[in-house]
């Protein structure tokens, strides 16, 4: 067999294709594994740069494959399904992955320590134990509505709402056990949440990432403690904007012909931290409207004319903007009124 010096392998649960090229760029392996012989045939290898598509279980084979010497690559899905020649097998797929990671501008996935992706675990699973809440919330709502029970928005009124069904005296026992059935989880789920909620400030207070990143007017604890979880390598993008665009806050590019034709908002990248973003800067801009002092003219000047979840998604984009800045620079945020003074103070 000819000298590997590149390898694109296709993962799936049980079986693994493989495909090599040496140096002439020439296919020099064709291979098809089982999970279990994976490890024992690269140990076999001398070593030479791996690559494989970015997934939850790619961050586990590369950092094992790493610890044999190789050179491990991870490349997002969608930036290799362009060099997928034609249908759809692993074959085609680990080729394709082969030929994309030799690109010299290819773009590439860092990869996660075991310590992170447990960290990211936490995260995830915070949210999904809120988006339970809510829906159990919801369902208490819309089963009492079917008996003529209503309450105010808000998760902080659901308990008066349970309360007035107990105290109902018409309700079917049938429907009285269900009610209880499901506030024994809400509450269970609600206990849930709070130790992860303490979890995850704990993690906060660990890093000092999180913590510069606290300061950020609508970042907050949660904010900051996924940036640091779920960005641990800022200096893998170039700018602020490519951060706020790998985070899906910046319109799509439909420019042609000279013209320059701006979109809506890409939704792309992390959906989770995005939407924290969001929400963040959306209570910042009730809380502005409100009277607050905290006051930003072209915040102000952007109300004005567009609508507050234009304006939001706008601030959510500084404000990424300004979070990559502190985790490429080391430093610690500084209030708009603080940099202007010192700016007039530096003046001759």
């Amino acid at each position: 067999m000819d000298k590997l010096i590149r390898l694109g392998m296709d993962t799936s649960k049980s079986v693994f294709q493989l495909h090599g090229v040496n140096e002439a760029e020439q296919p020099v392996l064709r291979k098809k594994l089982r999970r279990s012989l994976v490890l024992a045939f690269f140990a076999q290898l001398r070593p030479l740069k791996v690559g494989m598509e970015a997934c939850g279980a790619a961050h586990y084979w590369a950092r094992e494959l790493r610890a044999l010497g190789h050179e491990v690559v991870l490349l997002p899905p969608q930036y290799v399904k362009p060099y997928v020649k034609r249908g759809k097998s692993d074959a085609a797929d680990a080729e394709a992955i082969c030929e994309a990671m030799s690109r010299p501008n290819m773009r590439f996935v860092p990869v996660r320590s075991a310590e992170n992706q447990g960290a990211q675990m936490l995260a995830k699973l915070r949210a999904q134990f809120i988006g339970r809440r809510t829906q159990l919330a919801n369902s208490i709502r819309g089963f009492a509505a079917e008996f003529g029970l209503v309450a105010p928005k808000g998760l902080s009124r659901l308990g008066e709402l349970l309360a007035d069904i107990r105290a109902d005296t018409t309700l079917p026992d049938m429907a009285r056990q269900m009610f209880e059935t499901l506030a024994r989880d809400y509450a269970r789920i609600a206990e849930e949440i709070a130790a992860l909620d303490e979890q995850l400030l704990a993690l906060h207070r660990q890093n000092e990432m999180s913590r510069r990143l606290a300061v950020v007017p609508a970042i907050g604890p949660v904010g900051a403690t996924l940036l640091a979880i779920k960005v641990p390598e800022a200096h893998g993008f170039k700018s602020g904007r490519d951060f706020a665009a790998w985070l899906g806050l910046t319109p799509k590019n439909h420019s042609t012909a000279g013209r320059n034709r701006l979109g809506v908002i890409t939704r792309a990248g992390d959906e989770m931290l995005r939407s924290v973003l969001v929400a963040g800067t959306t209570a910042l801009i009730q809380h502005m409207r409100r009277g607050s002092k905290r006051v930003w003219p072209w915040l102000q000047a952007l109300i004005a004319r567009k609508s507050p979840k234009l304006a939001a998604v706008a601030l959510a984009n500084k404000l990424a903007r300004i979070a990559w800045k502190m985790m490429v620079s080391g430093e610690h945020y500084r209030p708009m009124s603080d940099a202007v003074s010192e700016a007039a103070s530096a003046r001759p």
